[in-house]
């Protein structure tokens, strides 16, 4: 297995490990990190099966699966989490998602964590289409995609099923080309 190591300038990327479950908790467990999610905040032992899947995704060949932990280079601590899915039928594109713990949220960290997690995967992976799907209302979201160099596709009309019925997705997308025309200005 070759685990993962991506550093930026505030933040970097590495595999999570089941010592990550307290951190991972302080993400997936509080409501206020989830209330834009599609699901109720998760248990210790939700956050530890998925922390299991991740090590077993990790392993995987080819792989398609990748949950990494964000860690700020400051203070060493883990304070977030990335996510991106290959789609095995489309293997040059992938579905990006990212988390911070609430204490981070204002610092322009998400914008970081997006512009790290589209760097890894064009530039790590080969990937040619990075794509994200947020709430309508988090709006705090749209910015951090909007700056990070994300372009608004579209809504999903009762996309995803939460725990207080249907909700919309706004998607975002950057293709590699326009990316590195965005990045080199």
């Amino acid at each position: 297995m070759h685990s993962v190591h991506y550093s930026g300038v505030r933040l970097r990327l590495r595999e999570v490990t089941p010592d990550d479950v307290d951190a991972l908790l302080a993400i997936y467990g509080d409501p206020a990190a989830t209330q834009h999610l599609p699901f109720n905040p998760r248990t210790r032992d939700e956050v530890e099966e998925i922390i299991a899947k991740a090590v077993e995704a990790a392993a995987a060949r080819p792989r398609h699966r990748y949950l990494l932990a964000v860690i700020d280079n400051d203070t060493a601590r883990l304070i977030g989490v990335g996510r991106l899915l290959i789609d095995p039928e489309y293997p040059h594109s992938a579905e990006i998602g990212v988390g911070l713990r609430p204490d981070q949220w204002g610092r322009g960290m998400g914008t970081d964590l997006l512009r790290l997690i589209l760097e890894f995967g064009f530039r790590r992976l080969g990937l040619h289409r990075l794509w994200g799907s947020r709430s309508p209302a988090n709006t705090g979201a749209q910015l951090a995609m909007l700056v990070a160099g994300m372009v608004e596709e579209g809504r999903l009309r009762h996309h995803v099923a939460t725990p207080t019925g249907w909700r919309d997705s706004i998607i975002h997308s950057a293709i590699r080309t326009e990316w590195d025309r965005y990045r080199s200005n």
